[in-house]
């Protein structure tokens, strides 16, 4: 007890322990982004978004491997060097005993590295836990990343040390060579800035009775009474021209890496993007800290604010295009007006002839049998509902011997889902027209479900930040590469180049009752309108509203985009562009800007119809007659990336904030349920208008099924077994989504389709 009662004292007093304790207390944004880390790594932030998972599986290349963990090694140290630079530079004259010492950067790292060694030791302890148990890593398999990551941490610890060994100078070399006083009393903030610190260095000391040495030896702190206390500051002041080549490298760095962004070798690690990003956020901190001092905080916010400012101005606003459209020309008119147009009576009833030649073409195909006409509608749900719709189209299909497409009048849906229905469509058509292509290999969900998180997140930091000054050309129109681009030419890439063409190519074989239509819906942010785009026109989508021509208040629900973008050559959009605008992921994929006045905005089309449902009941509305007399039932098949009856879960330990932003939150968390609902009200009334029989099945993933295995294994995983709504899935979630389909609910319901279908 006597030992512990000295003892405590000195631990309190100890370098380490006050530095910790500083941390906490001043540096309140530097611990901030520590809490991130910490939260990203162990699961508690961003689990549903699959964020921990770009820290504890890095892909580089569309490999987890030695060079990725190598360069979130480098890139860890990197932000770990960033924290000690920043801490040192703010509050290092409040230690004035450290500036007396041969190497005193060094010594304060040692002492500071409390929190960056337990990152680093949480940070490998999920590795592991993550890659035995999700990743089906072997022992030598682990080890090579973990040497990675631990060769990457050292080497750019090393850099960093050679760099201040050579550049930073004690007291004692002070004391034989003065920086130019001149020079700094010339410059007011940093002589003011300097003043204030010599003050603190002769009041304001930090008590500390013991450090640690560079070789983590523990010493005595002695007395600097001697020396001039304006020396001592110039030993820390220093430091900050290092900050300053530091943070010009990484910006230097940052943009030759994006000028060369769309070569796979320089496209790296998601997290280590983000590294990149929080360790330019930090070193900026630092300086403000450095040149503001107290007024750091609020001069921040100023600066915010006017920035904030000038965006809204559109002084730094970026427009992301859609490409294929002439933004050049006379934009289209968006008013109420316009919108009113939409309901020409003579449009409309031209282009449900032109599709009733298509419906007729696709009954030809069955001779005298009616058939029973197919409605594909694929939720949305990022990279998971991409794979696993094309998993569930793969397997119907076959097991329906080919029937399934055959029998598919049209495809509908959002997001990842088009993605994956599209591509099966694709597949479908070039074995049709001859080529060599199997629709059902496997080969085919592996390229969809590769990674092209990375460069999307590279190209945020890099190229819409930094860059933005590269261009490529389609259609003969010019366009910026930025990340709308880079979400394309990924999308291009994992799908084999295959639907790299504008949308009025595939009005032809569509037309010729080949292959179902695809009717893209994304949702217009400035008033919650849907955008019809297909190969063709499609105003009869609004048909309903026809029926009401002395009404004058009626809300348009959608415009079609050929007619309403004709002289913006609408008709050459590229396909690409019209998934990228239906699969808009927020804060990921960015808004489309189209060519009207005022400009409008696209997102996501799952905000209106995640699963399009209601579309394919316009359509079928607007051609009621037809179906009633020609086919023996509508069947209309979801392909879910989400469980239509899911568990409801009980409102346990309802926190203050959780009560607070309950009416909020409930209705995001609700936001499916009520589709749902709408879907289901929408095909109980088509009985009312439709005298055939209608049929619905559901194929989902539903990671119920797998619950049970999951819960044994790592904590991030045990309370979310199903794979995260992100544009890059482990292997583990792959294989899942893959072997989701021979669950025994997707059995039952893939026999109900070959018995009907037969």
């Amino acid at each position: 007890m006597r030992s512990l009662y000295f003892f405590i004292p000195k631990l309190y007093y100890s370098f380490p322990i006050q530095l910790l304790l500083n941390n906490f207390r001043r540096n309140h944004v530097l611990i901030l982004c520590w809490i991130i880390l910490f939260a990203m790594i162990t699961g508690n932030f961003g689990k549903y978004l699959g964020i921990p998972y770009l820290f504890l599986d890095p892909e580089y290349l569309n490999k987890v491997s030695f060079a990725s963990f190598f360069m979130m090694g480098l890139l860890t140290a990197g932000f770990t060097m960033a924290f000690h630079i920043t801490c040192y530079i703010s509050d290092g004259h409040r230690f004035s005993f450290i500036g007396a010492l041969p190497n005193p950067f060094k010594k304060f790292t040692v002492n500071n590295s409390i929190i960056p060694a337990a990152f680093l030791i949480v940070y490998v302890y999920q590795i592991i836990g993550f890659q035995i148990n999700n990743e089906y890593t072997t022992q030598v398999g682990l080890l090579i990343e973990l040497s990675g990551l631990f060769a990457g941490y050292i080497s750019m610890t090393l850099a960093f040390s050679i760099y201040f060994r050579l550049t930073n100078k004690d007291i004692f070399k002070y004391v034989v060579c003065r920086i130019d006083e001149k020079i700094k009393e010339n410059v007011t903030i940093t002589r003011a800035s300097a003043l204030h610190k010599i003050d603190i260095v002769k009041k304001k000391q930090v008590r500390v009775d013991y450090y640690l040495d560079g070789f983590l030896r523990v010493k005595p702190v002695e007395s600097t009474s001697f020396y001039d206390r304006s020396t001592i500051v110039q030993v820390f002041d220093q430091n900050h021209f290092n900050l300053v080549i530091i943070e010009l490298f990484i910006f230097a760095m940052v943009l030759v890496l994006g000028i060369f962004k769309d070569y796979p070798t320089f496209q790296i690690p998601a997290a280590c993007s983000f590294m990149i990003f929080l360790t330019i956020f930090v070193m900026l901190s630092g300086a403000f800290s450095y040149w503001f001092g107290g007024w750091s905080a609020t001069s921040g916010l100023i600066i915010f604010l006017i920035l904030n400012h000038l965006v809204g101005e559109d002084f730094f606003s970026k427009k992301y295009e859609a490409f294929g459209l002439d933004y050049g020309v006379l934009p289209a008119e968006y008013s109420i007006a316009s919108l009113q147009s939409q309901l020409d009576s003579t449009a409309m009833e031209t282009d449900r002839q032109a599709m009733l030649l298509q419906l007729q073409n696709w009954r030809k195909k069955f001779g005298d049998t009616k058939p029973k006409a197919i409605f594909l509608c694929a939720s949305g749900g990022g990279k998971r509902a991409s794979l696993w719709t094309l998993t569930a189209l793969q397997k119907a299909d076959s097991l329906t011997q080919g029937k399934l497409l055959e029998s598919s009048v049209l495809i509908t849906g959002a997001s990842g889902g088009l993605i994956g229905a599209s591509y099966f469509r694709e597949l479908k058509l070039r074995q049709l027209n001859g080529e060599d292509i199997n629709p059902y290999e496997a080969i085919h969900r592996h390229k969809i479900s590769s990674d092209n998180l990375n460069p999307l997140i590279f190209s945020l930091l890099a190229n819409d930040l930094f860059v933005g000054f590269t261009k490529f050309e389609y259609s003969g129109k010019a366009y910026q590469r930025d990340r709308a681009f880079t979400f394309e030419d990924q999308l291009n890439q994992i799908t084999e180049g295959l639907m790299d063409r504008p949308i009025r190519e595939y009005a032809e074989p569509e037309s010729k009752g080949i292959i179902p239509s695809v009717i893209l819906t994304p949702t217009v942010v400035n008033d919650g309108r849907k955008v019809y785009i297909a190969s063709r026109p499609v105003s009869f989508m609004n048909y309903e509203l026809e029926n009401y021509p002395d009404y004058k208040q009626l809300k348009v629900s959608g415009i079609d985009f050929h007619r309403f973008f004709k002289d913006q050559d609408g008709e050459d959009l590229r396909f690409l562009s019209a998934l990228r605008m239906s699969a808009t992921f927020p804060y990921i994929t960015p808004n489309t800007t189209l060519p009207t006045n005022p400009p409008i905005q696209i997102m996501d089309a799952g905000i209106s119809d995640n699963f399009g449902i209601s579309d394919a009941v316009r359509f079928v509305y607007s051609f009621k007659e037809w179906f009633s007399e020609n086919t023996s039932g509508i069947i209309f098949l979801s392909i879910r990336d989400s469980p239509k009856l899911g568990t409801i879960s009980a409102r346990k330990g309802q926190t203050i904030i959780d009560d607070m932003t309950q009416p909020i939150s409930s209705v995001y968390n609700n936001f499916e349920n009520f589709q749902d609902i709408t879907s289901d009200l929408l095909i109980g009334h088509a009985h009312s208008w439709l005298s055939v029989p209608i049929h619905r099945f559901d194929l989902q993933y539903q990671a119920e099924n797998y619950l049970p295995l999951l819960q044994k294994m790592d904590s991030i995983r045990q309370n979310s077994a199903r794979a995260s709504l992100s544009w890059r899935l482990t292997t583990r979630e792959k294989d899942g989504i893959i072997n989701n389909i021979n669950s025994d609910r997707n059995r039952e319901e893939l026999e109900k389709i070959v018995k009907l279908l037969h």
